[in-house]
């Protein structure tokens, strides 16, 4: 499918005070609009993904799947700030008539969710059955439920917590240091910060994946001789190049400072008030393996939503299991937006 584009006519005002003149935001959509307002669903991407759902989440928009294209209309627009097409650090400023680079404003989570709603009311969208979302994309699920209890009937959390924890904050921030001592980065240049951004996504992939995950997949078992040249040294090399040859550093350094200030608690009473506004029928997923949103942080959103279901997938990989073990997520989800139920919650 192709991307499509909206440009927000007004001024887009950000959470921090900043404004962002002519917003434009990217999304796909897969599936075929009807009439009935109980056959769109919306996925929220997470933090180097894009709007293409079916790119980046191999075997889900599918026949037979939860996001199956002929009995559903999905939509998953692109994060503000992102590489991806929404604006971002990349984009004119049209202020100045050139790219914005490490000037482009500081954005949250919120901010995010009010892009969204601007897309949804463009699209004449005022109601979905489902509201999914995983990782960062389960923190924008989660902030769009309580901003707007009505709007989903039905709400999934995957791999995600109700704030950001110092343990992630700790390792977002080893990752922009990374990118700081990178001598380009701060230059006006879209090659900026690339060697920075390189170490950055290394020192992330640990946390993604976990020791269970690399030594399962890492292992020198054509040579156990060896010295020097590891597999899991050349993978860690592969990895970064790969993000450097897809996303740029200005956007990742800005989403992971966006990553470390969610907290739906903010401003609304503390978190345990705003996670009970919630009034969609949620169902929230963790992977027993993940540690950097672990399975703790899942329970505590189970304790505090409102009648919500809590389900585990086992899995070697880490925070990434969402993204591999789409069989065991297939069973878990079909079933739930498959079922008639709405949102009846007074």
């Amino acid at each position: 499918m192709a991307v499509k584009y909206y440009t927000y006519p007004g001024d887009f005002r950000l959470e921090n005070g900043g404004v962002i003149q002519g917003l434009t935001i990217a999304y796909h959509t897969f599936g075929k609009r009807r009439p009935d307002r109980n056959q769109v669903i919306w996925v929220c991407h997470a933090l180097t993904a894009n709007s293409d759902v079916a790119d980046w989440w191999p075997c889900t928009v599918e026949r037979g799947k939860f996001l199956d294209p002929t009995k559903y209309f999905t939509v998953c627009a692109n994060i503000v700030g992102s590489h991806y097409g929404t604006t971002g650090p990349l984009s004119v400023n049209p202020e100045t008539g050139t790219p914005y680079y490490e000037s482009f404003p500081f954005i949250t989570v919120r901010d995010m969710i009010r892009a969204h709603m601007l897309l949804a009311e463009f699209l004449g969208i005022s109601h979905v059955r489902a509201l999914i979302g995983s990782s960062i994309g389960g923190f924008q699920a989660m902030e769009w439920a309580i901003m707007e209890p009505d709007f989903m009937d039905k709400l999934v959390l995957i791999a995600t917590s109700a704030k950001s924890q110092p343990w992630t904050i700790a390792l977002n921030e080893s990752q922009r240091m990374a990118l700081e001592v990178d001598p380009t980065y701060g230059e006006n240049d879209p090659e900026a910060g690339k060697g920075g951004m390189r170490i950055a996504r290394s020192i992330g992939l640990l946390s993604y994946r976990g020791n269970t995950a690399y030594n399962l997949t890492q292992q020198e078992n054509e040579n156990p001789y060896k010295l020097t040249g590891f597999r899991a040294g050349t993978y860690q090399q592969y990895q970064g190049d790969k993000l450097c040859r897809r996303f740029n550093a200005y956007s990742y350094y800005r989403l992971t400072q966006a990553f470390d200030s969610h907290n739906v608690g903010r401003f609304r009473g503390g978190i345990e008030k705003a996670l009970g506004m919630i009034r969609a029928r949620t169902r929230i997923i963790g992977i027993t393996s993940d540690i950097i949103l672990p399975v703790s942080e899942q329970i505590f959103l189970y304790r505090h939503i409102p009648d919500a279901e809590l389900f585990l997938i086992n899995s070697d990989f880490g925070h990434d299991g969402f993204l591999i073990e789409h069989e065991k997520l297939n069973s878990l989800l079909k079933p739930f937006i498959d079922s008639k139920e709405e949102n009846k919650r007074s």
